[in-house]
């Protein structure tokens, strides 16, 4: 891809390690990185350079990442940049108080660099589509939404419609837990009547394709009365 063709990320995050590592991983996968280690700083380059995403830590010194989120909706130029908060906070309240300050999408620390791209790839594709690939990956799984075919580790997974849509819903949201009831709803829709059960023989044929016959690891977390989660701590 030309390299000015290539979505740009505005990392702002006061932690130089992590900065590198940031970059280092998101470069890899072929996006553009610059970063900013303050608030003040983050809205001027923001301003100036208008990137693709911005990934905005919530503890940053002189102005928080709240604030830096509110500015960013405030401003003509900058309130359709997609912003993923990164954050040491887990609690729901304050997750919900990320989104309600105007971010995308949420992701707490400590994570894992895959997932991370992979919410980067999917917020892109929901807010550019143009920009996005027609490719969701996910630790050594790859998905071909264009040519309807699933690789992992370099082999091909046979997966049936159902089985094709449920994946695909995971790729597009890997970490998240949704219940059945969620699942039943975007995979088969509001108006047609199925058993919450039938989600789980869904998921097992996804599980049984994937895994190989339990040869591979299984990225499919079962979460005790909540539901299914497509996540690299199951394995």
């Amino acid at each position: 891809m030309n390299a000015a063709l290539k979505p740009l990320i505005l990392i702002v995050e006061d932690e130089g390690d992590l900065v590198t590592l940031l970059k280092y991983n998101l470069e890899k996968e072929g996006f553009r990185v610059m970063s900013a280690a303050d608030g003040e700083e983050a809205l001027l380059l923001a301003n100036e350079q208008t990137p693709h995403l911005v990934l905005l830590d919530w503890m940053l010194p002189l102005m928080s990442g709240l604030e830096v989120c509110r500015q960013l909706r405030r401003n003509p130029k900058t309130r359709d940049i997609p912003v993923i908060m990164l954050t040491a906070r887990g609690e729901e309240t304050d997750k919900v108080r990320g989104l309600n300050s105007g971010a995308d999408d949420y992701i707490s620390k400590p994570f894992s660099p895959t997932e991370l791209v992979a919410r980067i790839r999917a917020v892109l594709r929901r807010a550019s589509p143009g920009l996005a690939e027609e490719l969701l990956r996910f630790s050594d799984i790859v998905m071909d939404l264009a040519a309807h075919r699933v690789r992992r580790a370099g082999r091909d997974v046979h997966l049936g419609p159902t089985e094709f849509r449920l994946l695909r819903h995971f790729m597009q949201h890997p970490g998240r837990v949704f219940s059945r009831e969620q699942l039943l709803d975007v995979v088969w829709g509001h108006d047609v009547y199925v058993e919450p059960r039938t989600v789980d023989v869904h998921i097992r044929r996804l599980r049984k394709a994937l895994n190989n016959d339990d040869e591979e690891a299984d990225l499919i977390r079962t979460v005790r009365s909540a539901g299914y989660a497509l996540d690299q701590k199951s394995a």
